[in-house]
């Protein structure tokens, strides 16, 4: 049975923004505990975990053309995977949940305040006032996306 043969309507499905998502193998893990159809989507060809729950979901180039994939089809039962915060705010307007590669979630309270941070990131980095470090991906950024999943399937199993 293919993928998307499995995601019958009702059932939850994880949108991955696959480009730099450290957590890939993660969340495979997470979709086949419970059974989930997941969709990576990128904008070419990499090397992903396989099984019989996976999509692989090859976009045309374009900045915003995984992110428009994505949100053109979640729903409010589906979780998304990204870093991306323009496209996290897209899919928190669907209703869907949407969890960071280090776990954290973004909502409605916290999007916001991520946007506009991401704004001044980028005019610190135009000014030649910040250098753009980040922060090195961790064992515990695992743990904590794991966990974060995890806690997005039950509320959504739950209907919250």
């Amino acid at each position: 049975m293919a993928a998307s043969e499995t995601a019958v309507a009702g059932m939850t499905t994880i949108y991955v923004d696959a480009d730099a998502c450290p957590v890939k193998d993660e969340a495979v893990r997470v979709a086949e505990r419970y059974g989930l159809a997941i969709h990576f989507v990128a904008n070419s060809w990499m090397r992903l975990p396989d099984g019989p729950l996976v999509n692989r979901t090859i976009v045309n180039d374009g900045p915003d053309a995984a992110d428009d994939w994505i949100a053109e089809r979640i729903t409010r039962r589906d979780i998304c995977v990204t870093a991306d915060i323009p496209l996290a705010s897209r899919c928190l307007k669907a209703g869907a949940k949407v969890i960071g590669p280090t776990g954290k979630p973004f909502t409605e309270a916290n999007i916001g305040t991520a946007l506009a941070m991401r704004d001044l990131q980028r005019h610190l980095r135009e000014t030649g006032e910040s250098k753009g470090y980040n922060a090195s991906f961790t064992r515990s950024d695992r743990s904590q996306f794991l966990q974060a999943m995890d806690t997005a399937v039950q509320a959504l199993k739950r209907g919250a």
